[in-house]
């Protein structure tokens, strides 16, 4: 129930109780940051010190990282890959002083700091990210934008603070951002944690269409669940990734809620790029990816081709794959039944 739409009488007790709410969420996540942030840098510290023992770090070389990872990965989850243990020493040699850290910032803004080659910038970002409170995206954009650079050449600093300021206003924040932050779910240990938080009826949906997709015989073996593909910069997840034989090809799958956007469509293009570039194998075709779009009224299913392979898609693809038809009306087959079983009601 929303206070709007609550008893006059209950509006004031409501506020109050929401701020308590907001309060607590805040406080469990800073709290967590605090804990995460202390254990990167000590296992960053602890990696460049085995390192610089002479003999043994001749030993292990350039292995080290895919070493240690494997052992921790395989017992504490993804977030002590290599990659993310190649952070973390990256962490404590761009901030070797721990009692220098700003309490305030989170991984994965220190994360996005490490993108800062020149000291000075980086130490700047950090104290004014912390004093101006920004979010992980605040702080990307600021960076991106030179904002630092602008400020030190620009010889009217007031409006470059104030233009920065304005374009920041757009970018909310709040405990739940970083709740369902992946880094977050990753450090402490939840598999599949972001489909989790997505709902229990997200998940169902999901549990269906895989289901479904192997049900139907036509080459489709299942790979994983929220499935990571990194830059050096940047981790991003998709739902659920196939393998189909038939076609030698994968299949990945992104489920949105709400109306399809103009952005879903160049983000599921990126991912099918960025599958092809680092996932796909010589003698495999063309990614193939699936946006789901699990609306209120009916859902949404959009392919994405990328330029060049619209006529293998056409010609061979399509006689394999199931239709958009198809997979809307499975999607809508079970939304509505999990609402009748449930009594749930989807939101956008």
């Amino acid at each position: 129930m929303k206070p709007d739409n609550a008893h006059p009488r209950l509006q004031p007790l409501l506020a109050e109780l929401a701020e308590l709410i907001r309060l607590a969420r805040h406080q469990a996540v800073r709290a967590v940051d605090a804990i995460q942030v202390q254990t990167c840098w000590e296992i960053g510290r602890h990696i460049v010190e085995f390192e610089q023992g002479g003999q043994t770090r001749a030993a292990y070389g350039k292995q080290l990282l895919p070493a240690l990872a494997k052992e921790l990965a395989a017992e504490f989850g993804r977030g002590f890959d290599a990659t993310n243990l190649r952070h973390m020493r990256a962490f404590f040699l761009a901030f070797p002083i721990r009692d220098a850290l700003r309490r305030e910032l989170s991984w994965t803004h220190y994360r996005t700091l490490l993108k800062v080659d020149s000291e000075s910038a980086r130490q700047w970002y950090m104290d004014e990210a912390a004093a101006q409170n920004w979010s992980t995206r605040a702080l990307e954009r600021q960076i991106g934008t030179l904002y630092y650079e602008r400020l030190l050449a620009s010889q009217d600093r007031a409006a470059v603070e104030q233009e920065a300021a304005s374009k920041l206003q757009a970018l909310g924040k709040s405990p739940r951002e970083f709740v369902r932050d992946p880094v977050l779910l990753e450090f402490l240990g939840l598999p599949n944690a972001g489909t989790m938080l997505e709902g229990e009826l997200e998940q169902a949906l999901i549990d269906q269409l895989q289901s479904f997709l192997l049900e139907l015989g036509k080459g489709f073996a299942f790979v994983g669940r929220q499935q990571r593909i990194s830059t050096e910069s940047k981790d991003f997840y998709i739902d659920l990734v196939f393998y189909n034989y038939l076609l030698k090809c994968f299949v990945i799958f992104d489920l949105k809620r709400g109306e399809l956007t103009h952005q879903d469509i160049g983000q599921m293009d990126m991912y099918v790029r960025m599958f092809d570039d680092l996932r796909r194998g010589p003698e495999d075709g063309p990614t193939v990816g699936i946006i789901l779009c699990a609306q209120k009224d009916a859902s949404v299913v959009r392919y994405s081709v990328l330029q060049g392979s619209e006529q293998l898609f056409a010609s061979k693809y399509k006689l394999v794959l199931p239709s958009e038809e198809e997979l809307r009306a499975e999607l809508d087959r079970e939304r509505a039944r999990l609402a009748e079983q449930r009594g749930l009601y989807w939101v956008n």
